[in-house]
């Protein structure tokens, strides 16, 4: 997700009026456009984020997802939409495993990179939305390592990943908050195990576990995506932050 910028549109509106042989004016008003590009999201912050490429091998192969139909739209992060989006038409995607899957916007796109071996026992699912920009990530595999430091959390939406349930605990949960250190701020929406808490703690490794290995989900963001907290806030309520949430709510083990 990249910030969004205005261009204003200028319109002109003329009006001529004659009195007697008196002559003739124009007014011009200027109405700004709310359009906005779609944001651009980079990889979070490697400490604070859970490295599923530590135990897995560069990429062998490429594989896109399969069929669908409609889309979703890109929110501005720092603008609050007058009402809420509609529902995006989704896709399912499953890995080849059978096990893990989840949905997304159907004018979205997955590619999954597998690790080396046959069969290969680690994948990570790239979606990007429709302007070809990375939106998420989806890792299933055996083993996956985690960094963790001290951080004070601000929580603000947290809720059980119902295609979870069954797993081992603490169980699953969708989570969006920022972690701050001295003056940075990384905001992060993933899939944590166990309800993330506001207040000082340690930085969350997102490692869900799974009767046969482990998955890890994450929204990538750039490294600054808000200017505050309320930015973040108002990006969740738009078309961007929903589908990324739904995405998150919708993984699937079975």
């Amino acid at each position: 997700m990249r910030p969004a910028f205005r261009a204003p549109a200028i319109t002109a509106l003329a009006a001529a009026a004659a009195l007697s042989l008196a002559g003739c004016g124009a007014i011009v008003s200027a109405a700004p456009s709310t359009s906005s590009p779609a944001a651009a999201p980079a990889s979070a912050s490697a400490s604070a984020t859970a490295s599923a490429p530590a135990s897995s091998s560069p990429a062998a192969t490429a594989t896109p997802a399969a069929s669908g139909g409609g889309g979703a739209g890109a929110a501005s992060p720092g603008t609050t939409p007058s009402s809420a989006p509609a529902p995006a038409e989704l896709k399912t995607y499953t890995f080849p495993n059978g096990h893990v899957s989840f949905k997304y916007p159907a004018d979205w796109k997955v590619e999954l990179f597998t690790g080396g071996g046959s069969p290969s026992e680690s994948a990570t699912a790239t979606v990007t939305d429709a302007s070809g920009t990375k939106q998420a990530t989806v890792y299933a595999g055996k083993i996956a390592d985690g960094v963790s430091h001290p951080v004070t959390r601000t929580v603000f939406e947290s809720a059980p990943v119902p295609g979870l349930a069954g797993q081992p605990a603490p169980a699953a949960h969708y989570a969006f908050y920022v972690d701050r250190m001295e003056s940075n701020a990384t905001y992060r929406m993933h899939l944590v195990a166990g309800a993330p808490a506001s207040g000082q703690g340690a930085a969350l490794d997102g490692i869900i576990r799974t009767a046969e290995g482990v998955i890890l989900a994450d929204v990538q963001f750039i490294e600054k995506p808000f200017a505050n907290d309320a930015a973040a806030k108002s990006w969740l309520t738009g078309a961007e932050g929903q589908a990324l949430k739904a995405l998150l709510l919708s993984v699937t083990y079975k």
